[in-house]
């Protein structure tokens, strides 16, 4: 199929090809085509051959309503006005102002809610991300032999992924183009997302999931930045906050697929002992689903017209706005309606501009070269972060900053504290129902049951035999084992301390010498040991992991709709800055919470109120900085966000079963903290998009 961008030529003022278009005129200089010009022939379309627009009335007409093309007008007018009286205008500014009305001319329609959801589903890509390696993690750990250092790890990579990933996608999305850098992120994170569901061992799986992470880092910098470009000023804020549903929607998925999936072992299977694939492999899988989905539509989607006006790409930024005028009027029912944009005024190149080395005095390869080279220097470190303290926007990325930290700090912190908190109290449950037995006699018996949550002291058994049983918390201290025989055991959290084990067989168990402490043992044999870690599936699994994944995502449906609707009525600054002071109020009933239910709600009403703060943050995010720095912005501070999360959730989880005073201090400081901040923040729901 043809590029429906290429071979179409429209005329242009001048010679210079990358030039000002349209001076003068009625309309400040941005050529709206008038009544008196006569239109291109590719212009209008094959309806409008008899149709007569004097024919249609407005019904508002005798009520006194007017015309929504003449409050477009009068807006126009307003901002025309108001840029003759500013005196200095830049070119930038000047292209914000005719950029804006275009997008009103084209209106909001089909094509923006078929861009909402391709990117919602890379949006959805980064929530399931965020949830994938903590519902894997029971089962990974059995699968692949993790220490808890290595489980925190692992817990911990993904956020470490995601940091690297925004603050290199962000800035190449600024120099590169927005949806080029889209397909570039989710492709890395689908391929590394498939190769970790099949790695054996933790040091490929951590690789993989690293690089997974960083692809993935991409999507949330650059999915507002390029959907905020296709938004006329009056949708922008609601439309965002809509967008922010998809990263709910991600973990509702992640949640029911893991239900489905891993608990399920007739899911996977096994080649040996050597190579298994579990049903947690074939959940890793199936995250990977939103994002190829995602990548397969941008196939379809055009370049942001904002970012290739930027660049001195005037023609495909036409026929892309043309595009999606046409697309928008044509599915509202009035194909009629001309794009009627014939002039661009384009704004001069980026003295930052890539560096060529012409054909004539070097080769393929050292263009290459040069251009890596100077895209590698323009989004380095140094440069991603200076170009944000200019005089300009140094105050307001230093309030960003802390904003943006502080709400990460304390959500991702609360967020695994909830759940380690839940595990705790239900531990505490578990082992207050301990049996223990006390110096018992135990000879010739077979035990053929299972044993769990029992400690046995100073027993002594004689001549027993153990045979295909499991162990589940269970302590034996002080005993005597004594021509005792073990076969096919099963164990977990079961070890033995200062007992005497006499002519005794180990065979085909789990029971490892490591699981013997302070032990005798005389002429005992180990037969045929089972090698490595087995799944445990009715112990590793449990529901409740998931519930609370659930409601916690579902909870956030509330903050999310409410926030869309009054984010254009209140403010962006408002929603923020409330809505931060009002989950560190929450924070202080937590004081209160002596229930694993009580501490669901609190986490379901947290995450409802929070999210409010986070579709307000990113929002005011896209539109406090310019299209040039837009995506750096978002993914400088995605990145500061990414490891206050690193942070938050080493320090909330070490303070589990310890004391629960310091998270909750912590966490309430810190929201306090950037909602006072949020509200020192210029307000930028009538700011033209810069």
């Amino acid at each position: 199929m043809a590029d429906p961008y290429q071979n179409n030529v429209y005329h242009q003022g001048g010679g210079d090809p990358y030039g000002t278009y349209g001076e003068g005129g009625d309309q400040g200089g941005y050529g709206y085509q008038g009544e008196s010009y006569p239109q291109e022939e590719d212009a209008a379309s094959d309806a409008t051959e008899g149709h007569d627009d004097e024919d249609q009335m407005y019904e508002g007409e005798y009520q006194g309503i007017p015309h929504p093309d003449e409050v477009k007008a009068a807006q126009r007018a307003a901002r025309a006005k108001a840029r003759q009286a500013q005196a200095g205008a830049t070119e930038l500014e000047e292209l914000a102002e005719q950029y804006e009305d275009i997008m009103e001319d084209c209106g909001h329609g089909r094509f923006q809610w078929t861009l909402f959801i391709v990117l919602g589903l890379a949006l959805m890509a980064d929530g399931v991300e965020c949830f994938v390696v903590g519902f894997v993690l029971p089962s990974a750990e059995k699968d692949m032999c993790l220490s808890n250092g290595e489980k925190g790890m692992l817990g911990l990579i993904v956020f470490l992924g995601m940091m690297v990933g925004a603050f290199i996608w962000g800035g190449m999305a600024d120099k590169l183009g927005r949806r080029k850098c889209l397909i570039w992120a989710l492709t890395v994170n689908c391929v590394f997302a498939f190769l970790s569901s099949f790695a054996q061992g933790y040091g490929f799986f951590l690789f993989f999931r690293l690089f997974s992470g960083i692809g993935i880092g991409g999507s949330v910098p650059i999915v507002y930045s390029y959907f905020s470009e296709f938004l006329q000023m009056d949708k922008r804020g609601e439309h965002l906050s809509w967008l922010c549903m998809f990263w709910m929607v991600g973990g509702i998925y992640a949640s029911f697929t893991a239900w489905g999936i891993i608990p399920r072992y007739g899911w996977g299977f096994s080649m040996g002992t050597e190579f298994q694939f579990h049903g947690w492999r074939v959940f890793v899988l199936v995250c990977a689903l939103p994002a190829i989905t995602s990548l397969v539509g941008l196939m379809f989607m055009p370049e942001s017209p904002r970012f290739l006006l930027e660049n001195a790409k005037h023609d495909e930024a036409w026929m892309i706005l043309k595009n999606v005028h046409d697309t928008n009027w044509r599915a509202k029912g009035q194909p009629e309606k001309v794009f009627q944009v014939t002039h661009i005024k384009a704004p001069k190149t980026n003295e930052d501009e890539f560096i060529e080395i012409q054909s004539a005095t070097g080769t393929a390869i050292q263009r290459w070269a040069v251009r890596t080279l100077t895209l590698c220097k323009l989004v380095g470190p140094k440069m991603n972060v200076a170009s944000l303290l200019g005089p300009e926007l140094r105050l307001s990325t230093l309030f960003m900053a802390i904003i943006w930290f502080t709400m990460a700090f304390s959500y991702y912190g609360l967020g695994v504290w909830f759940p380690d908190m839940i595990k705790y109290l239900q531990q505490e449950e578990y082992e207050s129902k301990v049996k223990v037995f006390h110096r018992e006699r135990v000879e010739r018996f077979h035990f053929n049951f299972s044993l769990e949550n029992q400690i046995h002291r100073e027993g002594e058994y004689i001549n027993d035999k153990f045979i295909n049983i499991e162990m589940k918390s269970v302590k034996f201290e002080d005993s005597l084992f004594e021509d005792c025989y073990f076969e096919d055991i099963k164990s977990t959290e079961t070890m033995f301390e200062n007992c005497t084990i006499r002519s005794t067989v180990f065979y085909n168990t789990d029971l490892y010498e490591e699981k013997f402490i302070d032990c005798k043992l005389e002429n005992t044999t180990f037969l045929h040991n089972k090698r490595g870690c087995h799944l445990d599936i009715d112990e590793e699994n449990d529901v409740l992991i998931y519930l609370v994944s659930f409601l916690g995502s579902l909870a956030v449906l509330p903050g999310n709709i409410i926030s869309a609707l009054f984010m254009e009525k209140i403010g962006r600054v408002k929603i923020i800055g409330l809505s931060m002071l009002i989950s560190a109020g929450c924070t202080f009933f937590l004081f209160l919470s002596f229930s694993q239910a009580a501490i669901i709600a609190w986490q379901c009403l947290f995450c409802g109120v929070s999210v409010a703060a986070w579709n307000g943050i990113e929002v005011i995010t896209v539109e406090l900085y310019p299209a040039s720095k837009r995506a750096t912005a978002f993914g400088v501070l995605n990145a500061l966000c990414k490891l206050a999360a690193i942070l938050g959730s080493s320090i909330f989880a070490s303070f589990v079963g310890v004391t629960k005073v310091v998270p909750i201090l912590l966490s309430c400081a810190a929201l306090v903290c950037g909602g006072l901040v949020a509200l020192k923040l210029p307000e930028t729901r009538e700011k033209i998009l810069q």
